[in-house]
């Protein structure tokens, strides 16, 4: 729903398990880990700078997805939370 591609670890990490994801033009690169005893970060969250948050929001609810608006709203950005399906919080942000 991001746009990311998932890329192939280097051998030595792919071992410890996770994934690696970046953009078609590499501006953009995300590492996941994993841990055995995984909990959801509700508070921790990564942030996103997207240029079209309306039309992300869109694809992200009709995927099924639970969107929340950001309250209180940043003077230069609209923002909102997205719950990935394992519960964890990302942000979207859009600067006005």
């Amino acid at each position: 729903m991001l746009g990311l591609r998932e890329v192939p670890k280097p051998p030595e990490l792919a071992k410890r398990g996770g994934a690696w994801f970046e953009s078609d033009t590499s501006a953009v690169k995300v590492h996941l880990g994993v841990k055995a005893d995984f909990r959801p970060a509700l508070k921790a969250h990564p942030a996103f700078l997207v240029r079209d948050l309306e039309q992300m929001l869109a694809v992200c609810r009709a995927q099924g997805c639970e969107v929340k608006d950001d309250e209180p709203p940043l003077t230069d950005y609209w923002r909102a939370h997205v719950f990935d399906p394992f519960g964890n919080r990302v942000e979207l942000m859009q600067a006005l």
